[in-house]
């Protein structure tokens, strides 16, 4: 487990005795992948396990990769401003080694533009484009030229709103579209700029095992720069430097685990009791889960369910390292485990849905360019089947938390409200919706609802 790159280390890559070309070659072949349909967390961890690097130029090679992909509309917007071929028909490694190098004159002025503008060129001799390493050239020195020329903003913008705020937050169309319907101008633009910043680490300390202070103090002493959240009273973020987080004061010990402080406010909401008999029916990697048998004092039966073998060892791994044996697996479609246990098994259920993922922006750099309104469909017809699969499964007078980390009404607003009018004998007892906000956490949102009896 490694944490996101932390802007000490970014720029100590920045040095000139650091920065060199591994950094900018592993960028680039992961945007190259990803390109080709590998997903972006997947395919920068493959090439850094091809190319390790130090500490420092991990951190650089994180940030230009997830940052090109993440502004990958702007930049895409440049080339067709800069070069004498749309950016769609460039060929695909230069189209991309230019995001690259636009990426660093564009995204940050740590980066020194002569480094920026050497590199990419370098790269480009050494790495097959050698007969192209002028137009790279000719595009990133054109690039500054026309932003020292210009007063403000040097990318024109569209007059037209969606169009506008797509480009300025490098954001689909469709998404921009719908962002203003649902929140005012400035909701959408707030949206926009915390989609495209680092997200934040957050931590929540295991309650069965450590005091937020401890831990606060350990991290202190040991030059881990941490504040606890001020809205979660076992949650606290990290800043600065962190490295390797298994490498960190009390992680072995199962004293704390990694979770946004936007998703410690969903177990909550289950409000578990000791001895009782829960229901994580989206389990994997374990989060909500592992939060879930916290708050009941591992005492009771939480059966973490996931369809995926894999995902779901994470879970049995993340318990054992916690400490927590009240956590049992089960690999199955939740929305048919009503045909697999006795009716009425459980007190509560956490719904955790697959979702689009909208209000993860930040943490998931591709998640814009894959998920399309058809996507959504498909994931709001799952959805339903997963809640009502759970009918069956909840004892009289039980609560039921739906979830996602998604902001879109058809994913959480809507489709409860559609739940509820089939199960006129079930309530809504309350409902949050959390929009991910600069300097804040991911978007999620969840109804609490209760079964009648």
């Amino acid at each position: 487990m490694t944490a996101a790159p932390d802007r000490d280390a970014f720029a100590a890559a920045l040095q000139p005795e650091a920065a060199g070309l591994d950094s900018r070659r592993v960028a680039w072949r992961a945007l190259l992948a990803v390109a080709a349909g590998a997903y972006a967390d997947l395919a920068l961890e493959r090439e850094l396990r091809r190319l390790p690097l130090s500490p420092p130029d991990r951190a650089l090679a994180t940030e230009l990769c997830f940052g090109a992909i993440r502004q990958r509309r702007r930049l895409d917007a440049w080339l067709d401003q800069l070069g004498k071929v749309p950016a769609e028909r460039q060929p695909p490694k230069l189209r991309w080694l230019l995001h690259l190098g636009l990426y660093q004159l564009l995204a940050t002025e740590r980066v020194p533009a002569s480094a920026a503008v050497s590199t990419t060129v370098e790269l480009a001799k050494r790495d097959g484009l050698a007969r192209l390493a002028p137009v790279v050239n000719g595009v990133l020195r054109a690039f500054l030229r026309r932003r020292s020329a210009a007063a403000s903003s040097p990318l024109p913008l569209p007059a037209e709103p969606v169009a506008a705020l797509g480009l300025r937050h490098s954001l689909p169309n469709w998404l921009a579209a719908d962002l203003l319907q649902w929140l005012p101008p400035e909701g959408a633009e707030a949206f926009g700029v915390a989609a495209n910043l680092p997200p934040s680490l957050d931590l929540r300390v295991n309650r069965l095992q450590a005091s937020r202070e401890a831990v606060l103090a350990a991290f202190a002493a040991a030059g881990v720069a941490a504040e606890p959240l001020v809205d979660q009273a076992w949650g606290l973020t990290l800043h600065g430097r962190c490295g390797d987080l298994r490498a960190l004061p009390g992680y072995a010990e199962g004293h704390w685990c990694v979770q946004d402080r936007s998703a410690q406010r969903i177990a909550p909401l289950l409000e578990p009791l000791p001895g009782e008999r829960l229901l994580d029916a989206c389990a994997a990697p374990g989060g909500k889960s592992t939060h879930l048998a916290e708050l009941m004092a591992d005492q009771g039966v939480v059966l973490a369910v996931d369809r995926s073998a894999g995902r779901l060892r994470r879970v049995g791994v993340n318990a054992e390292r916690l400490g927590l044996a009240s956590i049992q697996q089960h690999e199955t479609d939740a929305a048919e485990l009503a045909s697999e246990l006795p009716a009425e098994s459980f007190d509560r259920i956490l719904v955790d849905a697959p979702c689009s993922g909208l209000g993860t922006l930040a943490r998931h750099a591709d998640a814009r360019w894959r998920i399309t309104p058809a996507a959504i469909d498909d994931l709001v017809v799952l959805q339903r089947r997963l809640l009502e699969g759970m009918v069956p499964l909840l004892k009289p007078g039980g609560r039921l938390v739906y979830a996602t980390c998604t902001v879109h009404p058809r994913e959480n607003g809507e489709l409860v409200t559609a739940f509820l009018a089939g199960h006129p004998s079930w309530s809504q007892r309350s409902e949050l919706q959390l929009w991910p906000t600069p300097g804040g956490g991911d978007g999620f949102y969840a109804a609490v609802l209760q079964a009648p009896g």
